[in-house]
């Protein structure tokens, strides 16, 4: 049976090893901060040693290095408020160590048979991570930074090519005006109007941000009512209607579909209602599939395909600016003409190969 001297230094030894024990640095103080026990992590850590360390007063350890006024408004005010205290952040150039940030958790021990009171004072070192954290906000920063300059060029950029196109359209109507042959003047102005229709497939991406993605439907029609305004005259209203679902695509086919719409609507209005017809129509459709498959048609009620026609009126150069474009997108084209003509143009989706075993 052990005696109760024999039970006071067996507990005094548990505490010192469960102390040793734990892998952060960890001080006991007593109520007037002095130290009754260090772990060997703190020693190792701040390279101080039990001789100059035991029984001193905290704030007086190494030469003052302790005497830090974080520390002594979480020992002297907080504590005695609170009995304990997790995560207080300190920043303190210790000598030998250098700038370290430091958390430190402290517990006020209460003993019911006692009046003395005990202090649990410990350790994580965060330097690394804090450190980790700033590089990642500086490189925020210097991203943010980045974009920001990159929207700022891709606006300007966004901005000539409008103004250039303005430009070219333009010399194109006075040289329109300027000649002589009707046949010069005809292909003059077809030219005017695909640079045109460029400049609104330009503008209407502008005006969506430059995002990598565009909803389709939306794009389509806000193009489509633009193009209606410079195409469509008051003496054959033709009816424009786009249905299409929420299927988003990159801007860059965004692009292409733009201007395959756009000639085929030149087509359309040129080519289908000869003469004024109160239930024209010209639908576009569009609609998506699994993975990057997608449908448009472009489908108008009028006179359809005539088979006595001059090969130049079944499109001429729309033709093969539509062919070009369809072709770039990797996609196929079908012709039908059964009431007016319906431009079907399919994508599907890349299959995936298959991976060697």
């Amino acid at each position: 049976m052990p005696t109760s001297l024999q039970g006071i230094e067996d507990a005094q030894t548990l505490a010192q090893a469960i102390v040793d024990t734990i892998h952060e640095p960890l001080l006991v103080l007593d109520a007037q901060f002095h130290v009754l026990a260090a772990s060997r992590s703190f020693y190792a850590t701040f390279q101080v040693d039990p001789e100059h360390t035991m029984g001193r007063p905290l704030y007086s350890l190494g030469d003052g290095q302790w005497n830090i006024p974080a520390l002594r408004v979480l020992l002297e005010t907080i504590i005695p408020e609170r009995a304990a205290m997790d995560g207080f952040e300190v920043e303190h150039d210790f000598p030998g160590l250098g700038p370290r940030t430091m958390l430190l958790n402290a517990r006020k021990v209460i003993y019911e048979r006692s009046t003395n009171t005990t202090i649990l004072l410990a350790f994580t070192d965060i330097t690394a991570r804090r450190l980790i954290e700033r590089e990642k906000e500086e490189l925020l920063e210097r991203t943010e930074e980045l974009l920001a300059q990159q929207q700022t060029l891709l606006q300007e950029m966004q901005h000539r090519v409008a103004n250039s196109l303005q430009i070219i359209a333009s010399i194109l109507m006075l040289k329109a005006r300027a000649v002589n042959s009707e046949e010069t003047r005809r292909h003059l102005r077809d030219a005017h109007q695909r640079v045109m229709s460029v400049a609104e497939v330009q503008a209407h991406l502008h005006a969506s941000g430059g995002v990598d993605k565009i909803e389709v439907g939306g794009y389509l029609t806000k193009l489509c009512a633009s193009l209606a305004k410079s195409m469509i005259g008051e003496d054959q209203p033709i009816e424009l209607k786009v249905v299409a679902d929420h299927s988003e695509i990159g801007s860059d086919k965004a692009v292409s579909i733009g201007l395959i719409v756009t000639e085929l609507m030149i087509n359309a209005v040129k080519y289908a209602f000869p003469t004024p017809r109160a239930d024209a129509r010209v639908l576009i459709t569009f609609f998506g599939g699994e993975g990057e498959s997608w449908t448009l048609t472009v489908a108008d009620n009028g006179i359809g395909k005539i088979a006595d026609l001059p090969p130049s009126k079944h499109g001429g150069l729309g033709t093969v600016i539509v062919d070009a474009l369809v072709k770039q997108l990797g996609a196929t084209l079908e012709v039908h003409s059964v009431e007016g003509v319906s431009v079907c143009i399919t994508h599907a989706a890349t299959a995936a190969l298959p991976q060697a075993a």
